[in-house]
């Protein structure tokens, strides 16, 4: 029997003017992103009000998360530096990742024990290419670093389920959701396909309080919420590729897209400023980690 066909929602822009925003996280009640080409890094309100909160040394890419007590983490990837912002408003380098990669780094999460998961480097592309198979790392609270996972066909957008238990990450060049489970050190083990999605390419990801994932997608231009297994039940379509996506808002239930005009990798970095935030509203509020609602972060 054929599954149910998806839902079509519809999503409001709420601002626009960006280069790419990416690494979308709900924040002390506002959706912080990083603008890359610029080296910014933005809030916006819920009425799409936007405020530069630092601007970093780096074009792209770089993402962001908080460790528990508060302070920013921003990984630099093409510098292969996880760096720190101190209460004093400075930055400092967390980890140095460049004897594990010389290739860049993406996106990163860190989880509700303090464990940061950061993926991407790995081997050097083939010629012709522009990414090879990546990886994940592993930094625990004490500051080791360790490679967890490796093998990973472009890897995107990561979440952790709110027991701290399974780690999902997009492998966009492999259309699919890929789970693993989490060691209490943090390892990765019991590496499975949660979702197969098809000629879907998932770019950044939100999971919500129902176990199902959202994920953007830049060449299909839209956000789609998927069940384990690939079932999909609701899709918003865009005028623009999707790079992100983060569930957030008071209520944890509004989903913020972040939409740009897709040219190539070589047309990241210009003057086009096609970049948007999209909302809408969405039945499931985010859990897990990146988190809309954990104390401090």
């Amino acid at each position: 029997m054929a599954s149910p066909k998806s839902v079509v929602m519809k999503a409001t822009v709420i601002t626009e003017g960006l280069a790419f925003g990416e690494s979308p996280r709900w924040h002390e009640g506002r959706l912080w992103l990083c603008n890359w080409g610029t080296g910014e890094i933005l809030a916006v309100d819920e009425e799409g009000k936007s405020e530069v909160m630092l601007t970093v040394p780096a074009v792209l890419p770089y993402s962001i998360d908080w460790l528990p007590d508060g302070r920013l983490l921003v990984v630099s990837g093409r510098e292969g530096l996880l760096l720190r912002q101190d209460a004093d408003g400075t930055l400092v380098t967390h980890a140095d990742l460049r004897g594990l990669s010389q290739t860049p780094w993406n996106e990163i999460v860190v989880d509700g024990r303090g464990n940061i998961y950061i993926n991407g480097g790995g081997p050097a592309p083939a010629p012709g290419e522009h990414f090879g198979p990546g990886t994940i790392v592993l930094i625990t609270p004490d500051g080791a670093i360790r490679q967890v996972a490796e093998d990973i066909a472009f890897a995107n957008g990561m979440v952790v389920t709110p027991d701290n238990r399974t780690l999902i990450v997009a492998e966009s060049h492999a259309r699919r959701l890929t789970a693993f489970d989490v060691a209490g050190d943090g390892s990765l083990s019991n590496r499975r396909v949660w979702a197969d999605l098809g000629t879907d390419y998932p770019d950044g990801i939100a999971l919500d309080a129902e176990g199902c994932v959202w994920y953007a997608d830049v060449p299909n231009r839209h956000c789609v919420r998927v069940r384990e297994g690939g079932q999909r039940l609701d899709r918003i379509e865009v005028d623009r590729g999707c790079f992100a996506c983060m569930l957030g808002g008071e209520d944890g239930r509004t989903l913020y897209i972040l939409a740009a005009e897709w040219r190539g990798f070589e047309h990241m970095v210009s003057d086009a400023r096609t970049g948007q935030v999209l909302s809408a509203a969405v039945s499931a509020p985010g859990v897990g980690w990146p988190s809309y609602s954990s104390g401090t972060r």
